[in-house]
């Protein structure tokens, strides 16, 4: 059996839970100091240490004077296309602006009655670093990354927006990268990959100028490298192995539950599909189901260990244990495969994103709903939310007070400041209220 169901209640399905409850995780000590080293190196040798970790992981041949996409390569990738590639991209382009156009946050300010104004200044980051996968050597061009990372910083209005990816042996980009990069106004593109090209991108070398912001998904060194550098620069989340859970009643259809697990597993062995129904009869169909569909699908090894290895299918007494279960686990995706999901939305607290209904696969979210496909994952959801606009901006706080304003809030400001035993704080208000009296 691919994956056995166990009862929440039993003491392997407390086991699983607890397991659940208690999933974050970093990089093995090893990435860890590979990644420093890494870093290290970029930041002391820039483009020199950048080239030679090129050569030894990708493109053997690369120079420097390739490092960046160049004009012609841009056109060449846009005569390689295709229409029919360029209609679903232009769809999908469409789709992600008009969600996330209403993320936008506008500056404001308060005035009182006595003159003293403040408020805030909202103001995207000068530059921002767009990390995209290589996708098998560039076989499997990861189009939707290059919209989710790049669509959000442009709605911001981040002047300098720079993707990274990784070149294939020959020193080259995927065409369709390189289209949907256009396409949303991207044409700085460097051909870097993994935790070097992170490094380079906080701590800049000759080739690349420093950015302020890095987002993106990758592998376990690119993840760490983002956490490494982070502080330095801003970066969108710390995201492990991806994941869904489904939550389902009796409505729900065992081939479509199936499905979805099995499009979260062929990500990754490491990720992680989950399933909670109150059916214990539904449960034992979408074992069959899974055990079915995955012979036919291409990736059906790498899908079929993460099943083996990590899946969870479990059988809650009601709904009601099923959406206390569903928020303790903070799932990346969280599908309300039941009769009546919008009368249970009320309940969910923590997810990345939530799909509602037995027509809404989590793959819809991946690439054309319009809602941002970089979610919190390992339970961060409690605290977390998707990759959107507010990646891109900071706040600045306003503040202005007038002569009169500031005398009547002088005596409060001056107690305060003498209570934390600060008397220049004190004395900064002082003297400007005996200029004011004067």
């Amino acid at each position: 059996m691919i994956i056995t169901p166990f009862s929440t209640s039993s003491l392997e399905g407390q086991k699983i839970l607890a397991r659940l409850s208690d999933r974050f995780q970093l990089a093995d000590s090893a990435c860890r100091e590979t990644v420093a080293e890494i870093i290290a190196a970029i930041r002391t040798r820039g483009d020199e240490a950048l080239l030679e970790y090129i050569r030894k992981f990708d493109a053997p041949e690369m120079r420097a004077n390739q490092l960046k996409v160049s004009e012609e390569e841009l056109h060449q990738a846009m005569e390689t296309v295709d229409d029919a590639f360029l209609d679903t991209l232009e769809l999908a382009i469409e789709r992600i602006y008009g969600f996330h156009e209403r993320e936008k946050e506008q500056s404001w300010m308060l005035t009182r009655e006595d003159g003293t104004i403040t408020g805030r200044l909202v103001r995207p980051v000068d530059s921002a670093g767009l990390y995209v996968p290589g996708g098998k050597g560039g076989s499997t061009p990861l189009v939707s990354s290059v919209l989710m990372n790049g669509i959000p910083a442009a709605i911001a209005g981040v002047e300098r927006r720079v993707m990274v990816t990784p070149p294939d042996k020959n020193g080259k980009i995927a065409p369709a990268l390189l289209v949907a990069a256009q396409e949303i106004g991207i044409t700085e593109i460097y051909k870097a990959g993994s935790a070097w090209a992170i490094a380079a991108l906080a701590h800049g070398t000759a080739s690349i100028a420093p950015v302020d912001v890095i987002v993106g998904p990758g592998n376990q060194f690119v993840t760490e490298a983002k956490r490494q550098v982070s502080g330095r620069v801003r970066i969108d989340m710390i995201a492990g192995p991806s994941e869904v859970l489904i939550v389902a009643d009796a409505s729900g259809e065992a081939a479509f539950i199936a499905a979805d697990m099995l499009a979260q597993a062929e990500h990754d062995p490491q990720a992680l599909a989950m399933c909670i129904t109150t059916s214990e009869e539904l449960a034992r169909e979408i074992v069959s189901e899974l055990e079915a569909q995955l012979a036919g699908l291409s990736r059906n090894e790498i899908a079929g260990k993460s099943l083996r290895e990590r899946g969870v299918i479990l059988v809650a007494d009601d709904l009601d244990e099923a959406i206390l279960l569903a928020n303790s686990i903070a799932a990346e995706h969280l599908e309300l495969m039941i009769a009546e999901p919008f009368v249970w939305l009320p309940r969910i607290r923590h997810a990345g994103a939530i799909f509602l209904g037995r027509h809404t696969p989590e793959s819809a979210g991946d690439y054309l709903a319009g809602p941002n496909h970089v979610l919190p994952t390992m339970g961060t959801a409690r605290f977390s939310s998707a990759l959107g606009v507010e990646t891109f901006i900071k706040k600045s706080s306003l503040i202005a007070y007038s002569r009169e304003a500031l005398v009547a809030d002088s005596e409060h400001i001056r107690k305060l400041a003498q209570l934390e035993g600060l008397t220049a704080h004190a004395n900064s208000v002082a003297i400007r209220t005996r200029t004011a009296k004067e």
